[in-house]
């Protein structure tokens, strides 16, 4: 048997040391790649929580500019302020719990999430997942006082902050600090002396101000703009709920919110779904300037129409060939960066915008549609948060200082109006005058009227008057005449037989019922002979009896029916003639009804004195507003030509089916009015003195930060 020996190595020895101090080194290095990672995860960590908090935040302040506005208008809406279960969702502090629940920020991930990645007993890494329960820890008011706001009224709080406003209203003031207030009681006063455009003594309910540095257009940013602002700051920490836990340190950022009441002031501006460009029959705008924006709720712009700037709440679309700010905009308008590179290449404000691109931005045009033209629809309001009701504040057909009502018509198959209300303010308290329509025979004599001769006798009236004739309650009437009047049987027929008469007067009221030559009843308006009529009842002059609004009482007798909209040709209409000069409406003049309304005559063409710091060389005209469901130009035939200059708007809702085409044109007999005899200039308003006494109300919502090294700016 063979074997075969065995191969021995070379002999060796271990050392302890080495083995020891290399394992060692590795260890160390180990930890060090541990404690490193560590490092790693914990500063991601913190930079993920501080991430997570920012984003809270941001969408908090999305959602504060959603619920806040809303809450405001349910502060001025009739039962608010009923009980505590209508008061309390409106206060700051529920605002900002509601928008805490808006935003998802009371939690890192949604729970229908989680439960659709099916995983079993997992667990959340976020130390700062909390409920954020205690609302006071986030939010609170921005100076040393309690609370969740610093209102800014009443009070100046020095450079950086905007101007303040002045609220006389003790149940106003005192109610601002917890709930947003809007009310007609906050002007601007001597505190805001010298940080807004105009003194306030002559300008205290809108001044100029100057525009948010936002993205949407309404006007240019820093540009001024006629408007007030109420604002409210507060401080918002998220990170400051849950710090003994995260140990993440945050300063608080203060923040204004402002809501700017914005009276409609661009050359076209309407939350309505508007075709600009054509009129309904398709021919192009032609003779038609229209200077500074034009806000839609939804805009269609055709042909090669040429817009200076263009603002839309929800949508626009922009045809090939038309320009806007002297730009062609394509249909990428809002594509990311156009906006940028043009404002980089150009130096202008890109001209065309949604409210959408501001993140911290709402417009909301206060549009009431068919209820802004019908007082009767409205019953009064009571228990309100705010001093100032919604309806008060919404509807144009309330705001009117004098209002004239059909109350009563000869029967349902006769519309023939048998009695009209009037009233009108006299030292701050309203009257009212009930005005039987007769011209027989009739018991008594309405108020006012005045013997001025006896039977047989002349009198000659330099103004327009209604007379009687008459004795012992039994009269004849006319109306309206004016010159000589001889008061006997022959003019007026013998009312009382073997009794001697007499001739009374009364100045003409600058309404009556008149009839169109097509056979509509209509109430004729004259607005001309409303100053003399005014003094002659010792009313307040037409610095404050500057408004009317002519309506059908349909509640007050059974004869009657509520206007239809759109008009029809068995209601009612009203005529406005005697209208070319107004200059005695220091304050402007307005009109608005649910009725068809005519414009007979020129309308405010003749200038008047200019107000105080209104720009010098600048033509005045007394500023007014006509607002009705539908308009034609002429009474007893079509006008061959007509001329707007102005502004213009429109009350239908954005989701209207058809556009409105805010240029398009009727005369009296319905027919519209050729495109070639329209001339048409239209421009915004640039000063507070140009606002009329009844308008279009728009609210602009904005939070932005206010940074501590920009605290000592204004």
């Amino acid at each position: 048997m063979k074997t075969t020996p065995i191969r021995r190595g070379l002999r060796g020895y271990i050392s302890f040391l080495m083995v020891m101090s290399t394992g060692t080194i590795l260890s160390l290095m180990m930890i060090y790649s541990y404690r490193s990672a560590a490092r790693s995860q914990s500063v991601q960590a913190d930079v993920q929580l501080h991430l997570d908090y920012s984003e809270k935040e941001e969408a908090l302040l999305r959602s504060i500019v959603a619920i806040a506005p809303n809450r405001a208008m349910r502060a001025m809406q009739s039962g608010s302020d009923a009980s505590t279960t209508t008061r309390n969702p409106l206060r700051w502090q529920n605002i900002f719990g509601d928008a805490l629940d808006q935003s998802n920020a009371r939690r890192s991930i949604d729970a229908t999430l989680v439960s659709s990645l099916n995983l079993t007993n997992s667990r959340l890494g976020n130390t700062g997942d909390s409920s954020l329960g205690t609302v006071s820890r986030i939010f609170r008011a921005a100076t040393n006082e309690s609370g969740f706001v610093s209102p800014g009224i009443n009070r100046s709080l020095g450079a950086g902050y905007p101007a303040p406003l002045t609220c006389s209203d003790t149940t106003a003031s005192s109610r601002d600090i917890t709930y947003p207030i809007i009310t007609n009681s906050k002007v601007y006063g001597s505190l805001a002396e010298g940080m807004v455009g105009l003194p306030t003594g002559n300008y205290p309910n809108f001044n100029l101000i100057n525009y948010p540095q936002i993205n949407f257009g309404y006007c240019r940013p820093g540009e001024p703009f006629v408007a007030k602002r109420n604002w409210w700051m507060f401080q918002m920490d998220v990170a400051d709920h849950d710090d003994n836990l995260t140990s993440a340190a945050r300063f608080r950022r203060q923040f204004v919110f402002s809501i700017y009441e914005i009276p409609s002031q661009l050359a076209i501006s309407a939350s309505s779904f508007m075709s600009l460009g054509t009129y309904s029959n398709g021919d192009q705008w032609q003779n038609v300037t229209i200077a500074g924006g034009v806000f839609a709720g939804k805009a269609q712009v055709n042909g090669g129409t040429s817009l200076t700037g263009l603002t839309s709440r929800r949508s626009m679309t922009v045809s090939e060939g038309s320009q806007i700010g002297g730009h062609t905009i394509g249909a990428n308008a809002f594509a990311p960066g156009v906006r940028e590179l043009h404002e980089l290449t150009t130096g202008e404000f890109f001209p065309v915008s949604l409210p959408s691109e501001s993140g911290r931005a709402a417009f909301i045009p206060i549009n009431r549609g068919a209820d802004y033209f019908d007082r009767i629809a409205h019953a009064a309001e009571s228990s309100t948060v705010s001093t100032t009701s919604w309806n008060n504040y919404s509807v144009g057909a309330l705001q009117c200082a004098m209002r004239i009502d059909i109350t009563d018509c000869v029967s349902t198959t006769n519309p023939t109006p048998t009695v009209l209300r009037f009233s009108y303010m006299r030292n701050g308290a309203r009257q009212t005058v009930v005005e039987p329509q007769v011209t027989g025979i009739v018991s008594g004599l309405p108020p006012g009227y005045v013997k001025v001769c006896d039977e047989n006798q002349s009198y000659t009236f330099n103004s327009v008057v209604d007379v009687a004739y008459g004795a012992n309650g039994r009269f004849f009437f006319q109306k309206a005449v004016t010159g000589s009047v001889a008061f006997t049987n022959a003019r007026f027929g013998d009312p009382i037989v073997g009794t001697f008469k007499g001739g009374y007067f009364r100045p003409s009221p600058p309404y009556e019922v008149k009839v169109t030559p097509g056979g509509k009843t209509c109430i004729a308006v004259y607005p001309e002979r409303f100053p003399a009529y005014l003094t002659m009842i010792g009313a307040d002059g037409p610095a404050v009896n500057h408004s009317i609004v002519a309506n059908v009482d349909y509640a007050a007798s059974v004869r009657l029916r509520k206007p239809s909209i759109p008009c029809t040709d068995l209601d009612y209409g009203l005529i406005l003639e005697e209208c070319a000069n107004l200059s005695a409406f220091t304050k402007g003049f307005s009109v608005v009804t649910n009725l068809r309304l005519y414009i007979g005559d020129d309308f405010n063409i003749t200038p008047a004195t200019a107000p105080p710091n209104y720009p010098a060389g600048k033509v005045f005209y007394p500023p007014c507003s006509l607002f009705a469901p539908e308009k034609r130009f002429g009474v007893e035939m079509d006008p061959f030509a007509i001329q707007l200059e102005g502004q213009i708007g429109s009350l239908v809702g954005e989701d209207a089916a058809n556009p409105v085409r805010p240029l398009d044109s009727k005369g009296a007999s319905g027919q519209s009015i050729n495109s070639g005899r329209i001339t048409v200039n239209l421009r915004p308003i640039l000063h507070p003195a140009e606002l009329p006494p009844v308008t279009m109300m728009n609210w602009l919502v904005v939070v932005e930060e206010r940074k501590k090294e920009y605290f000592t700016a204004n």
